[in-house]
């Protein structure tokens, strides 16, 4: 069993929310969200604000914060082996309420077809939000380039 070990990011202007499943092996030795370098996230979201993409992690903080961005992961603990979201087991889910009742959220969105089933399963229901999804930016996901991402991304600027 794995603890995920990064807080939620959030701050008392963040008006989206964008939950991951659970932090991959990189992103669990970085203690940032989307740490692995293969990953399409920073690139996309930074190209959709038409800003450069955040490199460092005080980057990615000033990044999240000034576009009024929150981000978590929908899984608080589970097993998995390495980063493989399909070998997910034992899920316990993250209490979103921390980050809903102290930010302005008004939309959430999943990255990925994971943290959508997990979402709806565990976590929609108790707050009565339904997430948008959006095709995962991760390496696995890689039959998605980056420019059919930024397309489908595109809906969190609405």
């Amino acid at each position: 069993m794995i603890v995920h070990p990064i807080p939620p990011f959030y701050d008392d202007n963040s008006n989206i929310l964008i939950l991951g499943s659970f932090p991959s092996v990189k992103s669990r030795e970085t203690q940032f969200f989307y740490g692995h370098p293969q990953n399409k996230f920073w690139r996309v979201v930074g190209d959709l604000f038409g800003e450069k993409m955040p490199e460092s992690i005080p980057e990615k903080r000033e990044f999240l914060q000034r576009n009024r961005i929150a981000l978590w992961d929908v899984i608080h603990s589970c097993d998995i082996d390495g980063s493989a979201d399909s070998t997910i087991k034992n899920v316990t889910p993250n209490d979103l309420r921390v980050i809903l009742d102290a930010a302005p959220v008004k939309r959430i969105f999943v990255n990925g077809r994971t943290s959508e089933k997990y979402y709806k399963k565990y976590i929609e229901k108790d707050i009565d939000i339904k997430a948008v999804y959006l095709p995962s930016t991760s390496p696995a996901n890689a039959a998605w380039t980056l420019e059919k991402l930024e397309t489908a991304w595109k809906i969190i600027l609405d």
